[in-house]
């Protein structure tokens, strides 16, 4: 792999923003889904989460600008050890090299001395990201993921995921060195804003309007949930601001411990045209049943 910064296109004094800005970027430009059957586009995305896994990492992020590893987060061979034996001859038989002087810093050779001495390094990690629906998200889903490595798997995401959620998916990352473990797939988790649901805590809350005569009257109406419709009754004398309690119809709770609720607030609204029959009703209810809603409220 080429350098990161150049693969993310940002300078090497950029900021763990920047960086995870740039990588989101690039992450939804060279998605695979948005891209099918491009082969060279999947090879740019794989690229890019390669790169951002490297130096999203602040430890691999400083030891890959001091040299120490490469753009694959690979172990780089102690250059003083170079220089030292390069071209030297052994001094004696007990320290004479079967092989190339540098083959076990890769777990290629054997010295006489003794067994393997490899560098061992564990694997980097790769982030990579996927988007769900909110109400997916609350509920519980799977997402196929095709990792880095070529390999798709199924990740579990589980009830009640926030948006930026970071799930951890073990042993997933790039190969170790060495023998040395398979870095982790760290894989972000975005969550699409609903069009009237709004989450607080494990709680559900939306707007539902109602018409003046189920207000007045009292009516069952129908309500959208998490997981489907339910019926509502909506009390007689109802007013904006009413709110009423569906209780467990929230966001499951984290070890199974129970769901939150849905909190419907009522909105009032009339009809979209003037109606005469309404406005003459009004008008001689009005007379005899005066009522002054601002002061009540504080305000005149």
């Amino acid at each position: 792999m080429r350098d990161p910064y150049q693969i993310l296109g940002v300078g090497r004094t950029a900021s763990a923003e920047d960086i995870k800005s740039a990588y989101r970027r690039l992450a939804k430009q060279y998605h695979p889904d948005l891209n099918p059957g491009r082969a060279d586009i999947e090879h740019k995305f794989k690229d890019v989460n390669a790169a951002y896994g490297l130096l999203s990492d602040a430890e691999k992020r400083a030891r890959y600008d001091r040299g120490e590893i490469d753009a694959n987060g690979t172990e780089r061979p102690d250059r003083s050890f170079r220089r030292a034996y390069a071209g030297a001859g052994p001094r004696d038989e007990s320290f004479k090299f079967e092989d190339d002087p540098f083959a076990d810093f890769f777990g290629t050779g054997k010295r006489r001395y003794g067994s393997s001495a490899g560098v061992k390094a564990k694997g980097s990690d790769v982030a990579y990201s996927v988007t769900v629906p909110f109400a997916e998200a609350c509920l519980g889903t799977r997402r196929r993921l095709q990792l880095s490595t070529g390999k798709s798997i199924d990740v579990v995401v589980p009830p009640g995921t926030r948006d930026q959620t970071k799930l951890r998916l073990k042993g997933q990352g790039l190969p170790g060195l060495g023998g040395a473990g398979a870095g982790d797939a760290i894989v972000e988790v975005h969550v699409d804003a609903h069009p009237y649901f709004t989450r607080r805590d494990d709680d559900i809350h939306m707007d539902v309007p109602v018409t003046l005569q189920e207000a007045v009257l009292g009516a069952t109406i129908k309500v959208p949930t998490l997981d489907g419709q339910v019926a509502v009754k909506v009390p007689k004398g109802s007013n904006t601001g009413t709110l009423l309690r569906l209780k467990g119809k929230g966001v499951p709770a984290a070890e199974g411990k129970g769901s939150g609720d849905q909190y419907c607030r009522l909105v009032v609204v009339l009809p979209d045209r003037p109606d005469a029959d309404l406005s003459a009703f009004v008008e001689k209810w009005a007379k005899n049943h005066d009522y002054d809603v601002r002061r009540k409220a504080g305000l005149g």
